[in-house]
């Protein structure tokens, strides 16, 4: 693997599935990642070294969101800072699978970050709005808190169903099948509805922040459907977990 472009194909190779995932992660995020990846193979760097970068430019942009006052240039650099901490946060486990050399370690900081970036850019913007912005009501104050309420509930749901289900699914007996069929193919249906769930696509309310009716607008919207997308996917993950009951 010398050159970038072995580097490339190789990671192309290593990816997770496309099944639950939105169109710009699918398509922006990860081609980004790849990229950021195949650059640090090349320097040298660890999974854990990335996930470091990753957190270096996500927490730089929500430092500059609550220090700064509301500008289009801060938006700017604010959505820039964090789709580009995303990127990295991508790269990290795709270095990882293309070396060998993750571990639950690297898995823990990946977690530990993530965790962090939800409840320190939502308490950026409840900051930002308390200092610097005129809003009709002081009622808006809220409305970060239940968007943070939401992110770490769907983030620690969504956690929790993972490593529940894996430790189910060593539990059942082989040959058998709980959760009733295979798993599907990747929906381009389904990429397209996760779209406005998707952080990526949450970073991109940042550059309205020069004009703070429409900022606000735009983050209320972003909260509203993320949480009618925890409610279905509490429902669902319930459910999952569910039928892996012996009863």
């Amino acid at each position: 693997m010398g050159s970038t472009g072995t580097v490339l194909r190789e990671l192309r190779g290593a990816q997770k599935t496309s099944k639950g995932v939105s169109l710009y992660s699918r398509y922006v995020n990860r081609p980004a990642g790849r990229v950021l990846a195949a650059g640090a193979f090349r320097a040298g760097m660890t999974p854990n070294q990335v996930t470091l970068v990753s957190a270096l430019f996500t927490f730089a942009a929500i430092s500059s969101l609550a220090l700064a006052p509301p500008s289009w240039g801060l938006g700017l650099a604010v959505c820039a800072g964090l789709v580009t901490g995303f990127a990295f946060d991508s790269a990290d486990g795709q270095l990882a699978r293309l070396t060998g050399r993750g571990g639950p370690d690297g898995e823990w900081l990946d977690h530990v970050v993530d965790c962090a970036k939800m409840i320190l850019v939502h308490t950026a913007v409840l900051i930002s709005f308390y200092r610097f912005t005129e809003l009709p009501s002081d009622i808006w104050l809220l409305l970060p808190l239940g968007f943070l309420f939401v992110s770490v509930l769907t983030f620690c749901a969504g956690l929790l169903r993972e490593q529940l289900g894996r430790a189910a699914a060593r539990a059942v007996p082989a040959g058998s099948d709980p959760a009733g069929s295979a798993p599907a193919p990747a929906s381009r249906l389904r990429a397209v509805v996760l779209l406005p769930a998707d952080y990526g696509v949450f970073c991109l309310v940042f550059p309205l922040l020069g004009a703070p009716g429409a900022f606000r607008t735009g983050y209320a919207v972003l909260a509203a459907v993320h949480a009618v997308f925890l409610v279905a996917f509490l429902a669902k993950w319930f459910r999952e977990l569910k039928a892996f009951r012996v009863d």
